[in-house]
Protein backbone atom coordinates (compact mmCIF):
# COMPACT_ATOMS: atom_id res chain seq x y z
CA UNK A 1 0.00 0.00 0.00
CA UNK A 2 1.49 3.29 -1.08
CA UNK A 3 2.14 5.58 1.64
CA UNK A 4 -0.58 9.06 1.80
CA UNK A 5 1.40 11.90 2.28
CA UNK A 6 -1.58 14.35 4.42
CA UNK A 7 0.65 17.11 4.13
CA UNK A 8 0.11 16.64 -0.05
CA UNK A 9 -3.58 16.99 0.07
CA UNK A 10 -4.86 19.36 -2.31
CA UNK A 11 -6.90 20.80 1.14
CA UNK A 12 -3.53 21.92 2.08
CA UNK A 13 -1.38 22.76 0.05
CA UNK A 14 -3.57 25.25 -1.81
CA UNK A 15 -3.01 27.78 1.15
CA UNK A 16 0.56 27.46 0.91
CA UNK A 17 0.86 30.62 -2.01
CA UNK A 18 3.21 32.47 -0.43
CA UNK A 19 6.52 29.89 0.38
CA UNK A 20 8.32 32.79 1.59
CA UNK A 21 5.81 33.63 4.61
CA UNK A 22 7.11 31.38 7.08
CA UNK A 23 4.34 30.59 10.05
CA UNK A 24 3.94 27.42 11.73
CA UNK A 25 0.99 26.15 10.26
CA UNK A 26 2.16 26.59 6.92
CA UNK A 27 5.77 25.14 7.14
CA UNK A 28 6.22 21.61 5.96
CA UNK A 29 9.04 19.78 7.64
CA UNK A 30 9.03 17.46 5.74
CA UNK A 31 9.95 19.42 2.37
CA UNK A 32 13.25 19.41 1.26
CA UNK A 33 13.20 21.76 -1.89
CA UNK A 34 13.05 25.02 0.83
CA UNK A 35 15.74 25.99 3.21
CA UNK A 36 15.14 26.56 7.21
CA UNK A 37 12.35 29.30 7.84
CA UNK A 38 13.64 32.91 8.63
CA UNK A 39 14.16 33.48 11.86
CA UNK A 40 10.69 34.66 13.97
CA UNK A 41 11.12 38.66 14.73
CA UNK A 42 8.35 39.29 17.64
CA UNK A 43 7.37 42.89 17.41
CA UNK A 44 8.01 45.08 20.78
CA UNK A 45 4.66 44.96 22.52
CA UNK A 46 3.46 48.52 22.57
CA UNK A 47 3.59 50.46 25.73
CA UNK A 48 0.76 53.06 27.19
CA UNK A 49 1.80 56.54 27.24
CA UNK A 50 2.87 58.30 30.40
CA UNK A 51 3.04 61.27 31.82
CA UNK A 52 5.85 63.10 33.39
CA UNK A 53 5.64 63.21 36.72
CA UNK A 54 4.75 67.15 38.01
CA UNK A 55 7.10 68.82 40.18
CA UNK A 56 5.47 70.87 42.68
CA UNK A 57 6.51 74.14 43.77
CA UNK A 58 8.46 75.08 46.88
CA UNK A 59 5.69 77.13 47.54
CA UNK A 60 2.66 74.97 46.40
CA UNK A 61 1.20 72.49 49.39
CA UNK A 62 2.11 68.88 48.59
CA UNK A 63 -0.92 66.88 48.40
CA UNK A 64 -0.95 64.33 51.40
CA UNK A 65 -4.43 64.15 52.59
CA UNK A 66 -7.94 65.22 51.64
CA UNK A 67 -8.80 68.52 51.68
CA UNK A 68 -10.76 68.65 54.82
CA UNK A 69 -7.84 67.40 56.46
CA UNK A 70 -5.53 69.87 54.73
CA UNK A 71 -8.14 72.68 56.08
CA UNK A 72 -8.07 71.44 59.49
CA UNK A 73 -4.45 71.68 59.82
CA UNK A 74 -4.11 74.86 58.76
CA UNK A 75 -6.85 76.44 60.64
CA UNK A 76 -5.18 74.29 63.83
CA UNK A 77 -1.80 76.09 63.28
CA UNK A 78 -3.31 79.07 62.38
CA UNK A 79 -4.33 79.48 66.19
CA UNK A 80 -1.51 77.96 67.77
CA UNK A 81 0.62 80.55 65.91
CA UNK A 82 -2.08 83.41 67.04
CA UNK A 83 -2.18 81.96 70.69
CA UNK A 84 1.80 81.97 70.88
CA UNK A 85 2.05 85.04 69.42
CA UNK A 86 -0.32 86.73 72.05
CA UNK A 87 1.49 84.84 74.56
CA UNK A 88 4.99 86.45 73.60
CA UNK A 89 2.85 90.31 73.59
CA UNK A 90 2.25 89.07 77.33
CA UNK A 91 5.57 88.19 78.47
CA UNK A 92 7.16 91.14 76.72
CA UNK A 93 4.59 93.06 78.77
CA UNK A 94 5.86 91.56 82.09
CA UNK A 95 9.10 92.24 81.41
CA UNK A 96 8.61 95.85 79.81
CA UNK A 97 6.67 96.36 83.79
CA UNK A 98 9.32 94.93 85.51
CA UNK A 99 12.14 96.98 83.84
CA UNK A 100 9.89 99.80 84.83
CA UNK A 101 9.41 98.83 88.30
CA UNK A 102 12.77 98.15 88.67
CA UNK A 103 13.50 101.88 87.45
CA UNK A 104 11.14 103.61 89.47
CA UNK A 105 12.21 101.91 92.70
CA UNK A 106 9.35 99.74 92.72
CA UNK A 107 9.89 96.07 93.35
CA UNK A 108 8.63 93.53 95.19
CA UNK A 109 10.55 94.73 98.71
CA UNK A 110 10.50 98.48 97.89
CA UNK A 111 8.39 101.17 99.33
CA UNK A 112 5.96 103.00 97.54
CA UNK A 113 5.83 106.88 97.69
CA UNK A 114 2.56 108.16 97.77
CA UNK A 115 2.52 111.46 94.19
CA UNK A 116 -1.20 111.91 94.18
CA UNK A 117 -2.60 114.69 94.58
CA UNK A 118 1.05 116.54 93.46
CA UNK A 119 1.17 118.96 96.45
CA UNK A 120 3.61 121.32 97.05
CA UNK A 121 6.40 120.77 99.26
CA UNK A 122 5.20 123.40 102.09
CA UNK A 123 2.22 122.37 102.39
CA UNK A 124 1.72 120.49 105.39
CA UNK A 125 -0.84 117.47 103.89
CA UNK A 126 1.15 115.44 101.66
CA UNK A 127 -0.14 113.24 99.07
CA UNK A 128 -2.52 110.27 99.55
CA UNK A 129 -2.55 107.82 97.21
CA UNK A 130 0.19 106.38 94.65
CA UNK A 131 -1.08 106.50 91.23
CA UNK A 132 0.95 105.87 87.67
CA UNK A 133 -1.02 104.62 84.91
CA UNK A 134 1.87 103.92 82.86
CA UNK A 135 3.46 101.61 85.17
CA UNK A 136 0.69 100.00 87.05
CA UNK A 137 -1.71 99.72 84.65
CA UNK A 138 -1.58 96.95 81.13
CA UNK A 139 -1.03 98.58 78.13
CA UNK A 140 -4.82 97.54 77.00
CA UNK A 141 -6.03 99.17 79.11
CA UNK A 142 -4.65 102.63 79.60
CA UNK A 143 -6.06 104.50 77.52
CA UNK A 144 -9.30 103.94 79.33
CA UNK A 145 -8.02 104.80 82.50
CA UNK A 146 -6.61 107.85 81.31
CA UNK A 147 -9.95 108.58 79.82
CA UNK A 148 -11.61 107.91 82.95
CA UNK A 149 -9.31 110.20 84.95
CA UNK A 150 -9.85 113.21 82.47
CA UNK A 151 -13.26 112.31 83.23
CA UNK A 152 -13.34 112.91 86.74
CA UNK A 153 -10.69 116.31 86.39
CA UNK A 154 -13.58 117.80 83.85
CA UNK A 155 -16.33 116.96 86.43
CA UNK A 156 -14.47 118.59 89.10
CA UNK A 157 -13.80 121.62 86.96
CA UNK A 158 -17.52 121.60 86.16
CA UNK A 159 -18.37 121.86 89.56
CA UNK A 160 -16.20 124.78 89.92
CA UNK A 161 -17.57 126.39 87.02
CA UNK A 162 -21.20 125.67 88.79
CA UNK A 163 -20.15 127.08 91.95
CA UNK A 164 -19.34 130.16 89.51
CA UNK A 165 -22.57 130.18 87.92
CA UNK A 166 -24.20 130.28 91.65
CA UNK A 167 -22.35 133.14 92.55
CA UNK A 168 -22.70 135.14 89.96
CA UNK A 169 -26.77 134.70 89.94
CA UNK A 170 -26.64 135.11 93.73
CA UNK A 171 -24.90 138.49 93.39
CA UNK A 172 -27.29 139.73 90.80
CA UNK A 173 -30.52 138.15 93.00
CA UNK A 174 -29.60 137.23 96.42
CA UNK A 175 -33.30 136.80 97.76
CA UNK A 176 -33.78 133.99 95.31
CA UNK A 177 -30.37 131.92 94.95
CA UNK A 178 -29.05 132.01 98.50
CA UNK A 179 -29.69 128.39 98.89
CA UNK A 180 -28.40 127.09 95.68
CA UNK A 181 -25.40 128.99 96.13
CA UNK A 182 -24.80 127.16 99.31
CA UNK A 183 -25.64 123.51 98.27
CA UNK A 184 -23.35 124.74 95.36
CA UNK A 185 -20.44 125.51 97.69
CA UNK A 186 -21.44 122.29 99.51
CA UNK A 187 -21.59 120.07 95.85
CA UNK A 188 -17.87 121.17 95.23
CA UNK A 189 -16.68 120.41 98.31
CA UNK A 190 -18.40 117.01 99.00
CA UNK A 191 -18.33 115.17 94.69
CA UNK A 192 -14.86 116.50 94.08
CA UNK A 193 -12.83 113.54 96.64
CA UNK A 194 -15.81 111.19 97.24
CA UNK A 195 -16.06 110.77 93.16
CA UNK A 196 -12.32 110.29 93.28
CA UNK A 197 -11.79 107.87 96.25
CA UNK A 198 -15.67 106.03 95.76
CA UNK A 199 -15.69 105.77 91.77
CA UNK A 200 -12.32 106.39 89.95
CA UNK A 201 -10.23 104.46 92.33
CA UNK A 202 -11.96 101.47 92.47
CA UNK A 203 -11.71 101.41 88.64
CA UNK A 204 -8.13 102.22 89.21
CA UNK A 205 -7.87 99.31 91.01
CA UNK A 206 -10.05 96.99 89.31
CA UNK A 207 -8.19 97.56 86.02
CA UNK A 208 -4.38 96.74 88.07
CA UNK A 209 -5.06 93.68 89.69
CA UNK A 210 -7.94 92.56 88.19
CA UNK A 211 -10.52 92.98 90.86
CA UNK A 212 -13.85 91.48 90.57
CA UNK A 213 -15.06 93.60 93.71
CA UNK A 214 -13.54 96.92 92.49
CA UNK A 215 -15.35 96.51 89.12
CA UNK A 216 -18.62 96.05 90.79
CA UNK A 217 -17.47 99.03 93.12
CA UNK A 218 -17.25 100.99 90.24
CA UNK A 219 -20.45 99.69 88.49
CA UNK A 220 -22.34 100.75 91.61
CA UNK A 221 -20.94 104.10 92.27
CA UNK A 222 -20.64 105.33 88.68
CA UNK A 223 -24.63 104.54 87.93
CA UNK A 224 -25.13 107.04 90.84
CA UNK A 225 -22.49 109.55 89.52
CA UNK A 226 -24.47 109.61 85.77
CA UNK A 227 -27.60 109.59 87.93
CA UNK A 228 -26.75 113.22 89.36
CA UNK A 229 -25.22 114.53 86.35
CA UNK A 230 -28.80 114.40 84.72
CA UNK A 231 -30.46 115.70 88.22
CA UNK A 232 -27.41 118.91 87.41
CA UNK A 233 -28.80 119.27 83.42
CA UNK A 234 -32.03 119.36 84.65
CA UNK A 235 -31.72 122.37 86.92
CA UNK A 236 -34.09 121.93 89.97
CA UNK A 237 -34.19 125.19 91.92
CA UNK A 238 -32.74 125.29 94.96
CA UNK A 239 -30.63 122.16 94.72
CA UNK A 240 -27.32 124.43 93.55
CA UNK A 241 -27.32 123.15 90.04
CA UNK A 242 -27.49 125.48 87.16
CA UNK A 243 -29.61 123.62 84.66
CA UNK A 244 -31.62 124.35 82.05
CA UNK A 245 -34.73 125.04 84.28
CA UNK A 246 -32.45 127.42 86.01
CA UNK A 247 -30.55 129.10 82.85
CA UNK A 248 -33.93 129.60 81.78
CA UNK A 249 -35.00 131.04 84.30
CA UNK A 250 -32.23 133.67 85.20
CA UNK A 251 -32.52 134.71 81.34
CA UNK A 252 -35.18 136.99 82.63
CA UNK A 253 -33.11 138.51 85.81
CA UNK A 254 -29.86 139.07 83.91
CA UNK A 255 -29.00 138.01 80.41
CA UNK A 256 -25.18 137.74 80.76
CA UNK A 257 -25.44 135.52 84.09
CA UNK A 258 -28.14 133.00 82.23
CA UNK A 259 -25.75 133.16 79.19
CA UNK A 260 -22.96 131.45 81.54
CA UNK A 261 -25.70 128.88 83.25
CA UNK A 262 -26.67 128.02 79.69
CA UNK A 263 -23.42 127.33 78.77
CA UNK A 264 -23.22 125.39 82.12
CA UNK A 265 -26.11 123.26 81.50
CA UNK A 266 -24.37 122.42 77.83
CA UNK A 267 -21.50 121.28 80.04
CA UNK A 268 -23.73 119.35 82.26
CA UNK A 269 -25.69 117.40 79.33
CA UNK A 270 -22.36 116.49 77.18
CA UNK A 271 -20.93 114.92 80.99
CA UNK A 272 -23.78 113.26 81.32
CA UNK A 273 -23.58 111.42 77.60
CA UNK A 274 -20.21 110.61 78.22
CA UNK A 275 -21.11 109.11 81.66
CA UNK A 276 -22.89 106.60 79.88
CA UNK A 277 -21.14 105.77 77.19
CA UNK A 278 -17.92 105.17 79.74
CA UNK A 279 -19.84 102.98 81.64
CA UNK A 280 -21.41 100.83 78.68
CA UNK A 281 -17.47 100.92 77.63
CA UNK A 282 -15.98 99.72 81.10
CA UNK A 283 -18.93 97.00 81.42
CA UNK A 284 -17.50 95.67 77.60
CA UNK A 285 -14.34 95.14 79.02
CA UNK A 286 -15.50 93.76 82.18
CA UNK A 287 -16.94 91.32 79.83
CA UNK A 288 -13.44 90.47 78.73
CA UNK A 289 -11.66 89.75 81.98
CA UNK A 290 -12.38 86.79 84.23
CA UNK A 291 -14.18 88.87 86.69
CA UNK A 292 -17.48 87.35 88.26
CA UNK A 293 -19.62 88.02 90.44
CA UNK A 294 -18.32 84.93 92.64
CA UNK A 295 -14.84 86.27 92.58
CA UNK A 296 -16.03 89.70 94.16
CA UNK A 297 -18.11 87.91 97.00
CA UNK A 298 -14.30 86.09 97.82
CA UNK A 299 -12.13 89.03 97.17
CA UNK A 300 -14.43 90.97 99.68
CA UNK A 301 -14.81 87.77 102.36
CA UNK A 302 -10.68 87.53 102.28
CA UNK A 303 -10.33 91.51 102.24
CA UNK A 304 -12.90 91.71 105.66
CA UNK A 305 -11.26 88.66 107.21
CA UNK A 306 -7.71 89.80 106.49
CA UNK A 307 -8.95 93.30 108.23
CA UNK A 308 -6.59 93.57 111.82
CA UNK A 309 -9.79 96.20 113.33
CA UNK A 310 -12.70 93.38 111.62
CA UNK A 311 -10.88 90.29 113.04
CA UNK A 312 -10.44 92.17 116.78
CA UNK A 313 -14.48 93.41 116.40
CA UNK A 314 -14.84 89.42 115.61
CA UNK A 315 -12.78 87.87 118.31
CA UNK A 316 -14.08 90.33 121.22
CA UNK A 317 -17.64 89.91 120.21
CA UNK A 318 -17.19 86.37 120.27
CA UNK A 319 -15.53 85.97 123.77
CA UNK A 320 -17.95 88.28 124.88
CA UNK A 321 -20.50 85.96 123.66
CA UNK A 322 -18.93 82.53 125.66
CA UNK A 323 -18.41 84.65 128.71
CA UNK A 324 -22.15 85.28 128.82
CA UNK A 325 -22.88 82.00 128.22
CA UNK A 326 -20.76 80.69 130.70
CA UNK A 327 -21.78 83.58 133.61
CA UNK A 328 -25.44 83.16 132.90
CA UNK A 329 -27.52 81.98 135.60
CA UNK A 330 -28.94 78.56 135.16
Amino acid sequence: MEDHNPFQDPAVTQHNSNTGYATLDLYNPFDNTTGPPPPYEATPPSLPATTPPSKTTPTEPRNYGSYNSQTTMTSTTAELLKKQEELEQKAKELERRERELDSHGLGPRASRQNNWPPLPAFCPVGPCFYQDISVEITQHFQRTVTILYYFWMCGTCLLLYNLLCSMSLFFVDPSNSGVGFGLAILWTILFTPCSFVCWYRPVYKAFRSDSSFNFFVFFFVFFAQVVVYVIMTIGIPGWGFSGWIVSLAALKTSVPVGAMMIANSILFSAQSAVGVIILKKVHSLYRQTDASFQKAQAEFATGVMSNEAVRQAAASAAAGAAQGAFTAPR
